[in-house]
């Protein structure tokens, strides 16, 4: 996650009736042996699971359920993010770096910034670099070329599926992605929609939700943060809207997956995209739904 040298202490925090699977975990990482694991610290206390942190990946949140009213999730959601962000401001080093994963992470996320005001909102993020490395998977297998030779996709908004996969700066050994798959219906169609969609696609074919590659893809999203993106790379996060031009129009204060490139632990917004009119209302489309969502919390 930091670097192949790079050793860490794992907090492991779970509810009080999974106490004993918790401690599970805690043996098998330890019967790993793995060189750069240096200590775990497994409990069902939030203040002790925070303290001292660096780097806290929010996994834990109420998924919605049948029958459930999107209103109803976002005030279980306030409830326990409210608990943990107070956790983490008080217990927490300072320039602690959040990403949020429980659905609806955007919101997720948006609360725990709100209720953590000492932790600056710029370290707050939320993961969609799973949708981002989807979009990666579905032009490496359309073209056949390694995914290593693709570059520059971009996940716009919400951690939903009216999230916008976009390919329109995107890269695939050194050419367009437009040019080398050279079918705008497919692109506009059913690339979007695959990528939209893959997370129920995955359910429906395990009967559980993505683990492997969510995993994987935190990792990532952790790695480019702390050491930054390639040169001439972005990857995509979801962070706090600036507003303005520099967020393409996107309401201040909204948790926006984006374009970004991350240098010295910070990320920025990949500056003066084209835009074009069908991107816009894709754009503008998915930001309504974060505002819903944020009014609802």
């Amino acid at each position: 996650m930091l670097g192949a040298d790079v050793p860490i202490v794992l907090h492991l925090l779970d509810i009080p009736p999974a106490e004993a699977s918790l401690k599970g975990v805690a043996m098998e990482l330890t019967d790993a042996a793995y060189p750069l694991l240096k200590g775990i610290v497994a409990t069902v206390d939030v203040d002790e699971a925070c303290k001292g942190v660096d780097i806290a990946v929010m996994v834990g949140g109420f998924p919605r359920g049948p029958g459930m009213e999107r209103k109803e999730v976002m005030s279980k959601n306030v409830a326990i993010y409210k608990g943990q962000a107070s956790a983490l401001e008080t217990h927490a080093n300072a320039g602690c770096k959040v990403v949020v994963v429980a659905n609806p992470a955007n919101t997720n996320a948006l609360i725990l910034s709100n209720y953590a005001p000492k932790i600056p909102k710029e370290n707050v993020t939320c993961l969609t670099r799973l949708d981002h490395n989807r979009a990666l998977g579905q032009v490496s297998e359309k073209t056949g070329a390694p995914v290593s030779e693709v570059k520059n996709v971009i996940i716009w908004g919400n951690h939903s599926s009216t999230q916008y996969p976009d390919v329109n700066h995107g890269e695939v050994s050194g050419m367009p992605i437009r040019s080398a798959i050279g079918d705008d219906a497919y692109l506009d169609g059913e690339f979007v929609k695959t990528v939209q969609q893959r997370g129920a696609a995955i359910i429906a074919a395990r009967k559980l939700s993505s683990a492997l590659s969510a995993a994987s893809s935190v990792c990532d999203h952790v790695r480019d943060w702390v050491n930054g993106t390639a040169p001439g790379t972005w990857t995509s996060m979801g962070v706090v809207s600036p507003g303005g031009d520099d967020a393409y129009g996107i309401e201040e204060g909204l948790m926006y997956s984006f374009p970004v490139t991350c240098a010295n632990g910070r990320w920025s917004i990949v500056p003066g995209l084209k835009i074009d009119d069908r991107s816009r209302g894709l754009m503008d489309a998915t930001a309504a739904e974060l505002k819903e969502e944020k009014a609802m919390a």
